[in-house]
């Protein structure tokens, strides 16, 4: 019986709010076996809202409600980013918009490096907020962290965005270093995806 009234059912068809390939990629692979249909907002040709929260939750729930209501559908939006002790957490919420518009993270990583010179504070930490958003303007949020380090030089072919220079906890391999089904154990945003899974998705196959 279902106790969430923000709970999926199989079948349902769910718009992953996000135009990132990356992103798409590693959620469908989460939201295999639960029986929903995932369609992404660049598939239906969705525009992309502007990210006007102060907060990775608020810009999640921009990105979901916007989704949900165009779509008329369910809506699952994430907003995460890469946060470095020795540049005060930046660049936090605007992890994306420091890749440009030309999504060039390498060149976002190499400013990350030159800005944090010669620090011994080498910590830095991954954040994910997931949003669920209905038509209706319901919303219902997740989130996770992982802490870990920046690496230099950037490592590893696998994963996107700040990957290659950020390994997970005393560890040395990148996340970039990874296979996608050993980050998707322990990144950010699987451990948002859990607190999502248990609150929000049926029971898989």
């Amino acid at each position: 019986m279902n106790t969430s009234p923000n709970r999926l059912s199989r079948g349902d068809t769910l718009v992953l709010a996000t135009h990132n390939r990356g992103k798409i990629a590693e959620f469908a692979s989460l939201l295999a076996g639960y029986g929903i249909r995932v369609v992404s907002a660049g598939e239906l040709s969705l525009p992309e809202p502007e990210e006007t929260a102060d907060s990775f939750a608020g810009n999640a729930a921009l990105k979901a409600l916007a989704a949900a209501r165009a779509a008329n559908l369910p809506a699952l939006a994430d907003d995460s980013g890469f946060c470095v002790a020795a540049l005060g957490g930046a660049p936090g919420i605007f992890s994306a918009r420091w890749a440009g518009p030309e999504k060039d993270y390498p060149d976002a990583m190499r400013r990350i490096h030159d800005r944090m010179g010669d620090s011994p504070d080498r910590s830095a930490w991954f954040i994910s907020v997931l949003c669920l958003a209905w038509p209706d303007g319901r919303t219902e949020s997740f989130e996770g962290r992982i802490d870990g380090h920046v690496t230099w030089p950037p490592r590893g072919e696998n994963g996107h965005g700040y990957d290659p220079i950020f390994a997970p906890g005393s560890g040395e391999r990148s996340f970039a270093e990874m296979s996608e089904a050993e980050k998707n154990t322990i990144s950010h945003r699987a451990l948002a995806f859990a607190l999502f899974r248990e609150r929000c998705l049926p029971a898989a196959n």
